[in-house]
């Protein structure tokens, strides 16, 4: 007998909370799947669904019922989807028009049903409290069986209300063999496979994009871009660099490809083979800069790249943050 969960790689602790939640048959009315984007979450909730849902189904019609779910035809589980995506924040009509009659009924075939709501942080964040407050209601006045499973980046964003309603489960970046195996799922091309898993920071999604012909030599010639500005130290240069990276709407992507280029250098300045690089097809320019700036000096690079990228993340001043970590890394 398949197990739905079999397909949801390196999350095992959450794969064995959710495991041992439909084995007792305690489900909480709501649940808060935490973690960063494309690393299982949403294939874990639609796990969590067909494990629940198939529990008590005899073998010929098990499949059958797993593949409803999985193809979103199945009336007791439903993935969110506004109707009006152009607006991320959802609204209180939206909820009552389409989230509150899911939760009131009872489950259509099965004794449950699951709604999950997939960027439920950035839907109902705390700073648009209409809809979250409505989304807050319909979650403390919960019908047997029905339950929900609200999907977040950043859960911080949400209210404290509404995350305290919910079971936590956290997910983790995936590791690079994990990714590795995604990759070779959807027969990912081989030639930019491991600069596509290095600048991933552990996400699938991030890593099946990369992985397509030109998408990581365009984040790598960024980099590249970057460390010749650097390099040669004039403010001038520099300050118009941070200008013009602060517009960019992938400066993150940019600056993970830069700390993964710095990592490279390091690692050749202490010799490391050129297999083991993750812009291996870049070698020779790695070894040349590696001769000029050292290991240390790069290491420190990737020290200040990391800083800056948490303090975006913070949403610290981009210019300034990106001017002033141009010119720390050209020193």
């Amino acid at each position: 007998m398949s197990d739905p969960f079999d397909p949801i790689l390196a999350q095992d602790t959450a794969v064995a909370i959710l495991r041992a939640a439909v084995t007792r048959n305690r489900l909480p009315s709501a649940y808060l799947f935490e973690g960063p984007s494309g690393v299982g979450k949403q294939k874990a909730a639609i796990a969590l669904a067909q494990a629940v849902l198939t529990a008590d189904v005899p073998e010929p019609s098990r499949a059958e019922v797993m593949r409803r779910i999985a193809a979103g035809t199945h009336p007791d589980v439903r993935l969110f989807r506004p109707r009006d995506e152009g607006d991320r924040n959802i609204q209180v009509d939206t909820v009552r028009e389409q989230i509150l009659p899911f939760a009131q009924y009872a489950p259509f075939e099965a004794k449950h049903a699951f709604l999950v709501l997939p960027e439920a942080d950035v839907s109902f964040p705390e700073n648009h409290p209409e809809g979250a407050n409505a989304l807050l209601k319909t979650l403390e006045e919960p019908r047997p069986g029905v339950h929900f499973v609200l999907l977040a980046e950043r859960p911080d964003r949400l209210l404290v209300t509404i995350r305290s309603r919910c079971q936590k489960v956290r997910f983790a970046r995936l590791p690079p063999s994990a990714l590795a195996t995604i990759l070779d799922r959807e027969s990912a091309d081989a030639a930019h496979r491991t600069a596509a898993i290095a600048l991933a920071d552990g996400r699938a999604d991030r890593a099946l994009s990369l992985s397509k012909e030109g998408a990581a030599d365009a984040l790598l010639d960024g980099a590249l871009r970057i460390d010749e500005v650097t390099s040669r130290g004039v403010p001038g240069e520099l300050i118009g660099l941070a200008e013009e990276l602060a517009k960019k709407a992938d400066v993150e992507h940019v600056l993970d490809a830069l700390s993964t280029y710095y990592r490279d250098v390091a690692a050749a300045a202490l010799g490391v083979p050129d297999e083991a690089l993750a812009f291996r097809h870049q070698a020779e320019r790695i070894r040349a800069r590696a001769a000029a700036v050292g290991a240390d000096r790069a290491a420190r690079a990737c020290e200040r790249i990391r800083d800056a990228e948490e303090r975006l993340e913070q949403n610290a001043n981009k210019e300034i943050l990106l001017g002033r970590v141009l010119f720390e890394i050209g020193r």
